[in-house]
């Protein structure tokens, strides 16, 4: 038996969905905040091709990095939204943007070398590094702060067996985005580090609800060490799909591309042609956006009027990322309390790694029950008062 993988724990966010489920089985009225999936359909149009491809007979094998036109279509979002120097031969389609994680982090990691995860942090990274023998260093960003990046918390993890660092904005679980001094930060760290490596996981990047996150692969002094990830899960509602990609420069690509002939033969095709259609779904998207900014909106005043929590406006994603100031509860307890007590799921911020007492709520919800989760989140608080 493999014993990384024996004391690898169950991933929280997806084992608090289940008990989500669960929970509604026996109480319809129960509301799931916990998971990351948009509650919309995928654009009709996507759908269509989808099914247009199927039965047109594209139900082979295809080309391993992906079907040409779609990797086209990604290299050219890249430039034309990100600003990356990006080349279709450098782009691989793979099964959800976890699994380009998983490949970047294999492939850039020998066995016993660190990568650094900036907490809070979405819950999968740790793990991934592990599974790849890799050791993962997680470097602590303060609340006080705003979770600000500095080179400062950068150089005190970095070691002699510092091979990678890993960032995620918009970001999952605090909603903020990366700004120019950070992406400066960084930038720098690289130039004094040359043998670290950057993976850049932008999977929500087109929720914003203002200024746009900045893609370090645009960035030409370092781009050269940039392994940059995306997917169609969060921007266009296809979470079922599993469908991601990453674009890489050639000595990373040529490796990650290596492992997955090895452990994925393809995407499915007739998927692949309903995700190239998803770049002509923007007016879609943005219909999607403006629903969360509004929900976003409805939430964030419900929590910041229940005394002893607080919340501040997310700059991009779909999440809350809520503070309770409750003497003698930590966010596991906080997180048991509400559900038993409100009925409402929400994850609980240890499981990113925040030694503060706050949850992550999912705003990916309708309206009324973001309404109705605020108002029995209040009662419950107030019933401890």
């Amino acid at each position: 038996m493999n014993h990384i993988l024996e004391n690898l724990q169950p991933s929280a966010s997806v084992a608090l969905m289940a008990r989500a489920k669960e929970m509604q089985k026996a109480d319809p009225t129960v509301i799931g905040l916990a998971g990351g999936e948009p509650d919309f359909d995928t654009p009709e149009r996507i759908t269509r091709a989808a099914i247009d491809s199927l039965l047109a007979g594209n139900t082979h094998y295809t080309d391993s990095a992906g079907i040409p036109e779609l990797r086209a279509a990604i290299a050219e979002k890249l430039r034309a939204d990100n600003g990356i120097d990006a080349d279709a031969s450098r782009v691989l389609v793979t099964p959800g943007g976890k699994y380009a994680i998983y490949l970047t982090v294999n492939a850039l990691l020998n066995p016993g070398e660190e990568a650094l995860i900036l907490d809070p942090s979405w819950v999968s990274y740790g793990p991934i590094v592990r599974a790849a023998h890799g050791v993962d260093v997680h470097v602590k960003l303060q609340a006080a702060e705003a979770y600000r990046i500095t080179r400062e918390a950068l150089e005190a993890a970095v070691t002699d067996r510092t091979r990678l660092l890993i960032l995620n904005y918009p970001n999952n679980p605090t909603g903020r985005i990366l700004h120019t001094d950070e992406a400066e930060a960084v930038e720098a760290f690289l130039l004094a580090h040359p043998q670290v490596w950057l993976l850049s996981d932008e999977v929500y990047e087109t929720i914003v609800y203002g200024e746009k996150s900045l893609s370090m692969g645009a960035r030409p002094a370092v781009a050269d060490r940039v392994v940059t990830v995306n997917g169609f899960s969060k921007c266009a509602a296809m979470t079922g799909w599993r469908l991601g990609y990453l674009h890489a420069p050639e000595p990373a690509f040529r490796l990650i591309a290596r492992l997955y002939s090895h452990s994925m033969s393809c995407a499915s095709g007739f998927l692949q042609a309903g995700a190239a259609e998803a770049f002509s779904c923007r007016e879609e998207m943005e219909r999607m956006r403006r629903v969360y900014a509004r929900r976003r909106d409805l939430f964030i005043v419900a929590m910041n009027a229940i005394p002893g929590v607080r919340a501040e406006y997310p700059e991009g994603a779909f999440y809350a990322w809520v503070f309770f100031d409750l003497p003698g509860m930590d966010s596991q307890a906080v997180s048991r309390y509400l559900m038993e007590r409100a009925r409402v799921v929400g994850m609980p911020g240890s499981a990113y790694g925040e030694e503060g007492c706050a949850l992550r709520f999912s705003f990916a919800n309708a309206a009324e029950d973001m309404a109705e989760a605020a108002r029995r989140i209040r009662e419950a608080i107030l019933a401890l008062n």
